[in-house]
């Protein structure tokens, strides 16, 4: 089967099993073993999620043993539950998960590697240093992005934070980034909204209108992630306001074209592609017997008007921009 286009993934199905789109590779070498591996996505109507399981298909393409279910976990912990048990119950023999809630994801991790699955973090771990993990470092994240705020943000400066889901360990971190980057140097900086957006562009958006209703000047807008930043974006373009400094985390084609026309100000990127590529090979790895090292850990690249050319480049040689 053809990988499906991200349009389709972002659509994917509320219904579990009718959720999962498979990509099979080549046939095994003959009488060899081929494996199966069940990736849950944290939802992929979030654009990085939807650009890291695209990633994962096409890097899977290089281990001509291996077939990958495709799950989409909706930003609900419920579901993605469900869908790790169902990955157990259908004998799945690696679980690739990217976790929503580092906690809520985390019993029943465990009951799946209690049951003989293999399991691998991605894009975030769970609350458990013994599972396997491939991820981006949080506070390097925002730390890139702060060391330029602190410099163009004015002072006594009015700002919004946008926060991932409550528990998310990426969301925390990051947060936890810009505290020691960039608040507890800038003591004159007032925060006058922050809340969750559960990494939602459109919670986001409703969010910044109701900030600008009540504080029409806002300067900066500190966000966990890209999707988040964009939403509020839209809400200060709806407005008629001037566009204020606005930091992000992902690098998404989104993001780029965003900061190339000066509406956004800069991401960090976390490259789908690099994490993919370390996530497919431990778990490859880890399914042929081999000896793994984890954590895994990919950096962060600061992206800015200065060079969002290249980062637009590489979207569009990867399709994410046509």
């Amino acid at each position: 089967m053809k990988p499906i286009g991200k349009l389709a993934l972002c659509l994917a199905s509320a219904l579990m099993l009718a959720s999962a789109s498979t990509w099979s590779q080549a046939a095994a070498p003959k009488n060899g073993k081929n494996y199966r591996i069940a990736y849950i996505a944290r939802a992929q109507g979030d654009s990085f999620a939807a650009w890291l399981a695209d990633a994962v298909v096409q890097e899977s393409r290089k281990f001509p043993d291996t077939q990958v279910t495709v799950f989409d976990g909706q930003s609900k912990n419920e579901v993605i539950a469900s869908h790790i048990e169902n990955a157990v119950t259908n004998k799945y023999d690696l679980i690739l998960l990217q976790p929503f809630d580092s906690e809520a994801q985390l019993a029943p991790v465990k009951d799946a590697v209690e049951a003989g699955v293999k399991v691998v973090t991605v894009n975030n771990r769970v609350n458990d240093p013994a599972i396997p993990a491939v991820d981006a470092d949080p506070i390097q994240q925002a730390e890139v992005n702060a060391q330029l705020a602190i410099k163009q943000v004015p002072q006594n400066a009015k700002v919004v934070v946008l926060m991932g889901p409550a528990g998310n360990m990426h969301s925390d971190k990051r947060r936890e980034g810009w505290q020691k980057f960039f608040f507890d140097q800038r003591k004159d900086v007032k925060i006058v909204g922050e809340q969750i957006a559960n990494w939602n562009k459109d919670e986001g958006m409703r969010l910044m209108e109701d900030w600008l209703q009540a504080n029409p000047k806002i300067d900066a807008i500190i966000s966990m992630n890209d999707n988040m930043a964009a939403g509020a974006l839209e809400a200060v373009k709806g407005s008629g306001e001037v566009f204020p400094f606005a930091y992000g985390v992902d690098g998404t084609a989104e993001a780029c074209l965003m900061i190339k026309d000066g509406s956004m100000t800069s991401t960090s990127l976390q490259s789908a592609y690099a994490l993919a590529e370390l996530s497919m090979k431990m778990s490859h790895d880890l399914l042929t017997g081999k000896e793994i090292a984890s954590p895994q850990y990919i950096v962060a690249e600061l992206i800015t008007r200065e060079n969002a050319d290249k980062f637009i480049q590489m979207h569009k040689e990867l399709g994410n921009i046509k």
